[in-house]
Parts: structure tokens; sequence; C-alpha cells
């Protein structure tokens, strides 16, 4: 604890242009509340160089070539300055490297955080997809070494003096390799080889052969939510927060002055009392402080240069006495990071879970706001409650704010509520699939589990019993999941490019049965994963991902598969986890899903859910899908297809029986033997399937008007609407009873109708009648008169 080390910041920012910095006081990169400056070293800058600088920096006379303005080589070329020419540098063991867009909040102390000689500690930046794909194979004799690292760099001296000019030489590198600037290779949103130095660092590092401690709580952006338990030590407000109506951007104060005008500050943000009110979620509500933390902080950091400087004694204001009160010290005095608690809590928790006999286990799915997922969530739910899954289930519900104002489902399972990626935020691209890695990733960073294993299934799913850890071998570093063999690019080009393990690459989903641990490690690489897959339009075609569409629609699969082989998670595969209905099971396997995500029938029945995409079937009372046939009626000779064709009668069936639950739950009304009961009743059945286009029909009558939807050229349509009615009563007589009564009805509409029609006929003539002879006797007076 008696080694030396240095902090320094870069006054440069690596994505955003030039910012002002400000340490916490009281922080070990802090300066005193005082008017001394920190110590600074004055490199030249070489923001329109990239020569690399050795032992001195380019001068006029030598002049280096120019590639066009870019000033984020500052920063390495910096570090190399500093490396050469400052005393500091010959003083210290350990340096601490900061971007000037950073607030610390409190002591970065090596040891601490796990800091060894060969292994610097950092903070991760998954979207340096180039770490995976031909940039790296390009740029480094090591591209498996290559760590998609950055934002807060701790590492001994004599590593950084063998990096420096590495990390100098790789940045011109990348920087001037402009046929690889595309966001699809370097992950850069906008395809200008802005991130080229945060390359050069993670080239280099590979180059040197130092293996980086990743650390994803150290450091957090304003504006996302800290994991449950972690206090980030650095806050890095590169990109746009906002809390509430306020929000804060760095780049709207790119030439902003405010350091040199007296006693201005930035826009104050809400009080702590007013954020209190916002949110009712208490990790939620802790990531609002730390946005308002963050602006606070550069506020008094502006106050105490002012005042440094011998600005004014500013006005009083509410704001300005908030600053400068105890509360407000209070909620910032220094954080510590303190390992040794978050170590004996899980050891704790993992003293807790060997006293019983199972690991604790939970299961997750993901859906969206929309009729088509809520009946596949009434069929899963209904399912895991009779199939002795142990553990509890939570639904992960992806919506827009607009979307769940209007819905209905919030009552069909135990919820947690996700923001919807069905339209990216940055690239705008629209794709639904993503909301799966993205709401797992959300609820690993919400929510606080005392699970060991996690079962992650897919909506479209019916359990038919336990899905268990320990019965299929799931252990730490080893998850299990079942066979996709059409993922084909887990076998060519796609892997090579999106992996740097393509070999680790496993051909598997569906289920999946997964440790805690490796789940928190493995999230946010899935959801990045399949945001790079999606990326990658060049390689959509079927040859390469197997994808009969050839649209990228299974990047997220891929993007689990290149994710695992990333981590070198290898998958426990198991065949008799999951069977689609439709296809010839295994002789002798008790399958525990089904997962109709694919048509299936038996002779002239079949069920495809994409047919019921629009179907509000959850919220009509007793609607159902098409009964499929008796399993009576299966006589086929061949014993593989009758075991098909009963698994595919038993999983239509077991929809059928969970929506009849739920609607009896529901409290759904008993059907009255009256005609309009049961003709409304047949028209909500009907035009709750969408995808049954029917031909509209005009009438006149009562029943006409109930059933002007129906399509006279579907006639099974009115046999399920029949078949509904006839389920409910439980008795065939009432269907034919029903039956006699809309005939009778129409046969009495059809005479009244023609009554009505005569009478109206007959009073037309009695007036015309009436009117020839007012008009004969009007003449004839006429005539009269005239003749007198």
């Amino acid at each position: 604890r008696s080694s030396r080390w240095s902090a320094a910041t870069t006054s440069t920012g690596r994505r955003w242009g030039s910012s002002t910095a400000c340490a916490r006081p009281g922080s070990p990169a802090a300066s005193p509340a005082s008017s001394a400056a920190p110590p600074t070293s004055s490199p030249p800058t070489a923001a329109s160089a990239s020569a690399t600088l050795s032992r001195s920096p380019p001068t006029a006379a030598t002049p280096a070539p120019a590639t066009g303005r870019y000033p984020a080589i500052n920063k390495p070329a910096g570090v190399v300055h500093w490396l050469e020419h400052s005393p500091e540098a010959d003083n210290v063991d350990w340096v601490v490297i900061l971007d000037a867009d950073q607030i610390v909040r409190g002591p970065i102390i090596p040891w601490e955080l796990g800091a060894e000689k060969g292994k610097p500690v950092a903070a991760y930046y998954g979207y340096l997809k180039g770490c995976d794909n031909i940039l790296a194979q390009l740029h480094t004799a090591h591209p498996e070494f290559c760590d998609k690292v950055g934002g807060i760099l701790i590492m001994h001296i004599d590593d950084l003096r063998a990096l420096a000019p590495l990390w100098l030489s790789k940045t011109e590198e990348v920087r001037q390799d402009k046929s690889h600037w595309s966001t699809n290779i370097t992950g850069d949103i906008y395809g200008m080889g802005w991130i080229s130095e945060m390359y050069g660092y993670s080239f280099g590092a590979a180059e040197v052969g130092l293996r980086h401690k990743i650390n994803d709580d150290i450091m957090i952006y304003p504006g996302y939510t800290p994991r449950i338990g972690t206090e980030p030590l650095i806050l890095h407000y590169g990109l746009p927060f906002k809390v509430g109506n306020w929000s804060f951007s760095k780049l709207e104060h790119h030439e902003d002055g405010i350091v040199y005008d007296c006693n201005r500050l930035f826009p104050p943000p809400p009080f702590p009392r007013e954020v209190e009110v916002m949110e009712s979620d208490p990790n939620v509500k802790r990531a609002l402080y730390l946005s308002i933390e963050c602006i606070n902080t550069l506020n008094e950091g502006l106050l105490l240069h002012h005042t440094s400087v011998g600005c004014p004694k500013p006005q009083w204001s509410k704001y300005l006495s908030f600053l400068k009160s105890k509360r407000f010290s209070e909620l910032t005095k220094p954080k510590y990071w303190n390992s040794l608690k978050v170590e004996n809590k899980l050891t704790v928790q993992h003293v807790a879970l060997s006293k019983s006999r199972h690991p604790k286990t939970h299961t997750l799915f993901s859906t969206e706001c929309s009729s088509y997922f809520d009946w596949q969530t009434v069929g899963l739910m209904h399912s895991f409650r009779v199939s002795g899954q142990p553990g509890n289930i939570t639904r992960l519900l992806s919506c827009t704010d607009e979307e769940l104002k209007n819905y209905k489902g919030r009552d069909l399972a135990p919820t947690h509520y996700v923001p919807s990626m069905n339209r990216h935020p940055l690239t705008g691209d629209w794709y639904p699939a993503i909301n799966k890695p993205a709401a797992v990733l959300h609820w690993i960073n919400h929510v606080q589990t005392d699970a060991e294993f996690i079962v992650i299934l897919d909506a479209d799913m019916i359990m038919r019993g336990p899905i268990t850890p320990w019965e299929y071998g799931a252990k730490l570093g080893h998850p299990v999941s079942t066979p996709y063999d059409y993922l084909i690019g887990c076998d060519n080009i796609l892997a090579k490019i999106h992996t740097r393990n393509p070999s680790a690459c496993e051909k598997v989903g569906g289920v999946i049965i997964m440790h805690i641990d490796d789940l928190r490690r493995f999230a946010m690489l899935w959801l990045h994963k399949s945001e790079e897959v999606r990326a990658d339009k060049d390689h959509y075609a079927t040859n390469i991902t197997g994808d009969i569409y050839a649209s990228g629609w299974i990047s997220e699969m891929y993007g689990y598969s290149f994710a695992a082989a990333e981590l070198n998670l290898r998958h426990i595969i198991k065949s008799d986890i999951l069977i689609y209905p439709g296809y010839v099971p295994l002789p002798g396997v008790n399958y525990k899903v089904f997962h109709y995500g694919l048509r299936f029938g038996v002779g002239d029945w079949s069920f495809d859910k994409a047919d019921w995409r629009n179907a509000d079937i959850v919220n009509t009372c007793w609607a159902k899908f098409p009964e499929p046939p008796d399993p009576s009626a299966i006589t086929k000779g061949d014993q593989n297809a009758r075991e098909r064709d009963l698994l595919s009668i038993e999983c239509g069936k077991a929809l059928n029986k969970a929506l009849y639950l739920h609607h009896k739950r529901r409290n759904c009304p008993r059907l009255s033997t009256t005609i309009g009961s049961i003709s409304k009743k047949i028209e909500e059945v009907l035009t709750s399937n969408k995808s049954e286009r029917v031909t509209q029909r005009s009438s006149t009558t009562t029943i006409g008007r109930n059933v002007e939807h129906m399509d006279v050229t579907r006639q099974q349509a009115v046999e399920r609407a029949t078949d509904t009615v006839s389920r409910v009563h439980g008795s065939k007589r009432l269907a034919r009873s029903s039956k006699m009564w809309i005939f009778a009805v129409w046969a009495i509409s059809v005479v009244v109708f023609l009554l009505v029609i005569s009478m109206f006929f007959s009073d037309r003539r009695r007036s015309a009648s009436r009117s020839r002879a007012s008009r004969s006797q009007k003449a004839h007076n006429l005539t009269m008169k005239q003749t007198v």
C-alpha cells in the first residue's frame, strides 16, 4: 500500500470532442478545493498529424504526414509524451488513466480493484465489435487477446511503458484504414473512424500481451441504471442524459466558455426531493440520483473555480444554498470500492444454496404488448402451473410507453416491464427479436434474485414437465440447451467474423438452462452480438445463415451462440427436452416442451401461430382455436406417424384448455339461449380471427346485422363458432337447438319482411287511387263552373 501511483486525465474526449473535467474533492485524482491547479503536462497537439512520437514530438522542421483532423489521437500521444518528459513518470508504480468527461466519486486504488502487473483493470466497452472480426485480424498479430475495454485504465507503469508507443502507432494504423471504417465492422455508428484511438488501445494491448480484468461496475454513464448493490466510482457523462424534463448533453456545450464566465453554471437539475417522487423503483431512482449528482458536482467545481480566480460572490439562490448544504455534502461524500463485501455476499449466498436439496431455479420468457403474445402467454402460464416446474416464473414484457397505456394483459403473468427495442434507438432498425436479449439484460440489471439457475423459454412453448438443472447436468460454465441444427453460420465465415473463438460456436437455442453467474457476464454480450450480426447485412444470405428468408431475422439466435463462444461457455446439448409438433419423436423420449413455432397438422386440421397474429382471443370471451381431431380417430398403421399426430393433437388441445380456463377465471358470462346472445357469440368468434378475411353481407334483419361479417364461403368457421357454444353448455342438444332457433327466426323474419313490404305497397296503391279520384273530382267541378 506504499506503492507510488499517479492519476492522469486527457483533455480531448474520445467521442464527443473537448470537455471540461472535474474530479471530486477528497478523491485521489482531485485537486484541493483551493486556487492551486493540478499539475499539468503540456504535450504538443497531434490532432492533425499521424507520425508516431518517439523521443520528441513532430516539429515544424519534420512535419508529420496529415490524414485529416483527428483530436482523439491526442490521448495516446499525450501519454507517450508524459512518459518521456515528466519527472512524475519516474516516481510512480501505478497509473490511472481517465477521460476528461468523467466525475470521480471516490478513491481508485489499483490493488483494491485487483490490478496486477500484466493484468490491467478497465471498464467494458462491448460495442468494440472490431475485436471479433477482420479488423483485429488485420491490425494485431494476437486478435485472440483483443479486449473490448476503455473508459478507465488502471495499470502498472511498466505495462504502460510497453504499451504506449504501440497504442499511438496502432491508433494511426486503424485511423488510416478507411476501407474498414464501416459500422458493421467497427461498431462506430458514424462509420468515420472516430473510435480508432479506442481500437488503437485494444490492439496495442493485445500486441503486448496484456490481459485485462474487465470490471462492468466501476464506471457508469449517467442515465444508465446501476446493478443492485454496486456503487460506481466513475460517472462518464459522454452521452446525453435526462431526469424528468431536464436534460444535459456535453455536445451542446462544445464551445462553451462557462469556465471563464464568473458565476455562470449549467442549468440546475431537479432537487433530490423532486427525484424522490418521480420513480417508485428504488434502483431506477438510484440512477436518477447519479444523474443529478453528476451535474451538481460539475456545478460545484465551477463555483470553486470561479472563487479561486477572484470572481465576486454570487447572488444567493435556492440552488446555490443546496450546493453548500450538509444534505449535498452527505449525498456526494467519497464512495469506496468494497470488494470484500461483494465476495462475502456471494460466499454467503452459495453456502445458503448448498443447504437445500436442489439449487433454486427461476424461469423467464419474453413477450411484447400485443394480443398475439397474450394468447401465447396464457398457454405457457397454464402449462407452467401444471408441469411441476420448480421456482417462480417471470414474463419480460417489452412495450413502448404508448403501448403500455392501452395494454389489457397486465394480469396474465408475473411481469417485469422492459422498454421496447423493436426500433433500435441508434440505427432505427426494426427488429423485435432483439427484445429477448435486451429484456434478459434489463432483468439481470434491475432484479435481485436468489435463484442459482435461470431457465429461459420462448412464449410459443407449452411445458409438459419440469425442466431442472440437476436432471440435465447444468453447472457453472456449462449451460444446457437444445439443438438448432440449421444455424449453419457456426461452421462458416459468419462465426469467423463475429467471434474470436469460432470453434466454440454451438448450434443451440430454444430452451436454455444457465447458471446465474454465467448469465450475468453473458447477457450484455448476447445483446451486443445480436446487434452486430443484425448489422452485418452482407452476410444475410441463406447459404451463410440458414435463414430461409435471408432477412437477418435469426440474428438474435446467432448473437446467443457467438456470445457463448466468446466466453467459452460449452453447452450440454440435449435432444430430449424440446420437440416441434409435427416432427416425428424419438422412440421412448418424454419431451418436456412443445415449441409450436412452425405449422403442424393432422389430416384436414392444421395450426399455424402466424394465422392468429391479430386475433384478440384472450379478451374475447370463450374464443378458442379450431379443435384438433379426437385421438381415438388416429388409426394409422405407421407407429411413428401415429406418435407424431398424437403429440400434435396434445399441443392443440393444451392451448384450447388454457384459453377455456382463462375465460372461466375472467368470469365470462354464460351464453343465453336467446337468439341474440348466440348470434353475438358467433360474431365474436368469427371476427377474432383476422387471418380469415370475411365477405361482408348486409341485411335488414336483426340476425343479419349480428353476423354481417360472416364469410359464407368458410363453413368451417361457422362450425367452430357453433362448437364454441356447445362447449360452453356441455351439450350437443343445445347446439342443435340453437341452429333450429336460428333457422326459425330467419324464416319468421322473411315472413315479417314480406308482410311489411306487402303492407307498404298496398298502402301506396290506396294512396294512388285516392289521389286519382281527387284529381278527377277537381276536373269535374272546374268543368261545371265553366259551363255555368
